[in-house]
């Protein structure tokens, strides 16, 4: 009994980062205003949320006042690489119905108004 025991925990243990979400780490995202970002995609809740990391412009790193702050926000997964939450724009300071599809490297992500008439759509890269 105690190996059997032993054998779930190990596998248990084994399994866990095989559960991890594939679109948890460093994105990098297309530019806005000249500016981008890598954005850190991580757990909140059973929800994914997406803070900013690092900032770029024309001369390189810089430090935006925006860094730390949520872009992603709360966006559930259905389990099938598809993602809806919101999303926060720094450039005008608006938060989007935001949708996320995930393939491989590569993340589409939009911010919609009008009940998802009118989407903006950028699509980021896989940084780590």
């Amino acid at each position: 009994m105690k190996q059997l025991l032993a054998t779930a925990l190990t596998a248990l243990t084994l399994a866990g980062p095989a559960l991890a979400d594939p679109v948890l780490g460093i994105w990098k995202t297309e530019p806005d205003d000249g500016s981008y970002a890598h954005i850190d995609m991580q757990k909140c809740g059973a929800a994914i949320c997406g803070k900013i990391a690092r900032t770029f412009n024309a001369q390189g790193e810089y430090a935006s006042p925006n860094i730390g702050k949520t872009l992603v926000i709360d966006m559930v997964p259905d389990g099938s690489g598809f993602y809806a939450g919101e999303v926060w724009r720094p450039s005008n300071d608006k938060i989007y119905t935001g949708k996320m599809d995930l393939n491989g490297n590569s993340l589409a992500l939009r911010g919609c108004v009008a009940g998802g008439l009118i989407c903006s759509k950028q699509t980021w890269t896989r940084v780590q």
